[in-house]
C-alpha cells in the first residue's frame, strides 16, 4: 500500500518501506512507506490548502459524505475486518464488531455536529455592557494529525476523525507501523465517498520519526494521540515548542475492587470480559485485581475454571476467543514482567507460558501493594494480577498510588459502597458493578494524571477540535 500525500499515493521519498506481518504466523501481508520528515512536511502543505476550502463546505454536506463513507464501510466489512484480523492478530469476532462501530461513531458525530449551535451573551448581563451583544462561535483549527494505536484502530479512527472532518479541519492520519493496512483502506474509503484530497491524508512511518515530525511541524494544529504515557510525554514535549495544543489518552493500570459483598459471579464473568479482551492490550483494561480475601479463593477458582474453556488459537477461526499479541516482542515483554513480577514474591497459578507472539492466560496471587505491578507496571496483555484486602479504605489507596489514573472499577451490592469507591477512585471513568473496560462513543473518555491530557467521545470531541471565537455588537443598541 501506499501514503496519500496531497492527491498522490507514494511511496516514501527515500523509498524506505516497513513490512506488515500477520503475527499469528508470521507471514507477510503487504509493505508500507515509511514516512520521512520530508514526507510529512509536504503532507502538512497540503493540508493547510485544502482545509481553507473544505471550511467554506456547509455542515450538512460534510456529514453526508461521512455517512456515505459509514455505508461504504459497512459494504466492505467482511474484507476489512478479515484484513484487520490478520495484521493484528485479534479475533475474527472481535475484528468485525470494531469494524461494525464505524456505523455507530460516524452517525454520532454526524448528529452532535448539527447540534452545536454557539451561543449569545445578551446585552446587560454585566455592568457597562448594556449595549452590548456578544455571539461566542467556534471555528476550525485547522490541522489535525491523528497518532493511532495498533490495539483499536478502527475505533480510534472513529474517535478522531470524523470529529475533525466535520468540524471543517483536515487531517493527516499516522496509523501504528504494526498494523497500518485497514487504516489505509478507510483513508482509501474517505475520499471514495467524496472528502477532497488534501482535506485527509494517511502517513505510515515510524513513530519517533513520522509522529514527532507531525508534532514538530508548525503548520499543525492539534495533536491527537492514543499511545503510551512514554509517547505522549514526548510529544507534548514536541508540540510545545509551537504552542501545538494536544489531545493525550495514555496509558493505564486500572484497579478491579471485589468487596466482600460483591457477586462473585458477575466479577468473574466482567474479569474475562475486561481483562482478557483483545488479549490484554486495551489502555482502560482491568490490570490489579483488588479482591477482599473473604472471598478470594471462591473468585479464584471461579475464574480458572472459566479460562479453562476458553479457546485460544487462530485468529482467523471463529471459535477462537483469545488471539495472539501484536508481536512477539510484546508477547516477550509480557513474559519479562511476570517473571519480573514472580522473582519479588508473586505466583504464578496458571498460564506464564508464551509460544511465539502468544501468551497464555496468567493468574498471579500473593501480589503485595509494594510491587511494581501494583503500582506503575502496566502489563498489556492476558495477566491477572490478584491481590487481596481486608480493609476498603486499604484498597481505596492501592489504588490510587499509582501514577496512571485511566479508569477503574468496583463490584458490590451496597451503591453507598459503590458511590464511595467510585468518588475516591483517582480516575477519569470509574464503573460500578463491571469491569473497568467500558468505554461508550457517547461518553467522555480520559485519564487523570499520566494516564492522559483532554477528553474524547460525541460529548467531548467537537469542542476539543475547534476554537472558541466571540464577535462583539457595541453599541447595537442607542
Amino acid at each position: 500500500m501506499k501514503n496519500l500525500i496531497g492527491n498522490k499515493w507514494c511511496d516514501a521519498s527515500d523509498l524506505s518501506v516497513i513490512n506488515i506481518t500477520n503475527p499469528a504466523n508470521n507471514n507477510l501481508i503487504d509493505t508500507v512507506p515509511n514516512a520521512t520528515v520530508e514526507d510529512v512536511n509536504n503532507a502538512v502543505k497540503e493540508a493547510v490548502i485544502a482545509q481553507k476550502s473544505w471550511d467554506k463546505v456547509p455542515l450538512h454536506e460534510r456529514g453526508k459524505i461521512l455517512l456515505k463513507f459509514a455505508s461504504l464501510v459497512n459494504e466492505k466489512s467482511n474484507e476489512l475486518a478479515s484484513l484487520l484480523s490478520s495484521e493484528t492478530g485479534k479475533p475474527i469476532s472481535e475484528a468485525i464488531a470494531e469494524i461494525s462501530n464505524v456505523q455507530i461513531s460516524v452517525p454520532s458525530f454526524v448528529e452532535k455536529a448539527k447540534h452545536e449551535y454557539g451561543s449569545l451573551i445578551p446585552a446587560g448581563t454585566e455592568i457597562g455592557q448594556e449595549k452590548t451583544i456578544q455571539l461566542v462561535t467556534t471555528e476550525p483549527l485547522g490541522v489535525v494529525a491523528a497518532i493511532i494505536p495498533f490495539n483499536f484502530p478502527i475505533d480510534l479512527f472513529g474517535q478522531k476523525v470524523p470529529p475533525a472532518l466535520l468540524m471543517g479541519n483536515s487531517i493527516i492520519v499516522k496509523p501504528s507501523t504494526y498494523n497500518p493496512l485497514t487504516i489505509h483502506k478507510l483513508v482509501e474509503l474517505l475520499i471514495e465517498s467524496g472528502i477532497p484530497y488534501g482535506v485527509v491524508q494517511v502517513l505510515s512511518g515510524d513513530g519517533k520519526t513520522t509522529g514527532q515530525a507531525l508534532a514538530a511541524n508548525s503548520g499543525v494544529n492539534l495533536v491527537s494521540l492514543t499511545g503510551s504515557t512514554e509517547a505522549g510525554i514526548q510529544t507534548m514535549a514536541t508540540a510545545s515548542k509551537n504552542l501545538t495544543k494536544v489531545v493525550l489518552e495514555l496509558g493505564g493500570n486500572d484497579a478491579f475492587i471485589l468487596c466482600d459483598d460483591g457477586d462473585v459471579d458477575l466479577a468473574v464473568s466482567e474479569t474475562i470480559w475486561g481483562r482478557l479482551y483483545n488479549a490484554g492490550q486495551v489502555c482502560c483494561a482491568s490490570k490489579r485485581f483488588l479482591i477482599h480475601n473473604s472471598v478470594k479463593k471462591e473468585y479464584i477458582d471461579k475464574l480458572i475454571e472459566k479460562i479453562k474453556t476458553i479457546k485460544i488459537g487462530d485468529p482467523s477461526d471463529f471459535s477462537t476467543k483469545i488471539g495472539c499479541l501484536i508481536n512477539e516482542n510484546a508477547a516477550k515483554r509480557v513474559e519479562e514482567q511476570i517473571k519480573q513480577t514472580v522473582a519479588l514474591g508473586a505466583k504464578v497459578i496458571y498460564g506464564g507460558r508464551r509460544n511465539g507472539a502468544y501468551m497464555e492466560p496468567t493468574i498471579l496471587v500473593d501480589v503485595t501493594k509494594d510491587m511494581p505491578v501494583s503500582k506503575d507496571m502496566e502489563i498489556f496483555g492476558p495477566v491477572i494480577s490478584i491481590i487481596g484486602f481486608d480493609d476498603l479504605e486499604e484498597a481505596i489507596v492501592i489504588a490510587n498510588q499509582s501514577n496512571y489514573g485511566l479508569c477503574g472499577n468496583v463490584i458490590t451490592r451496597n451503591m453507598e459502597t459503590a458511590f464511595k469507591v467510585s468518588n475516591e477512585l483517582e480516575v477519569g471513568g470509574a464503573v460500578i458493578n463491571g469491569a473497568s473496560f467500558y468505554r461508550s462513543f457517547e461518553m467522555p473518555f480520559g485519564g487523570w494524571k499520566h494516564s492522559g491530557i483532554g477528553n474524547e467521545g460525541v460529548s467531548s470531541s467537537l469542542k476539543e477540535v475547534c476554537r472558541t471565537k466571540t464577535i462583539v455588537l457595541k453599541n447595537i443598541f442607542k
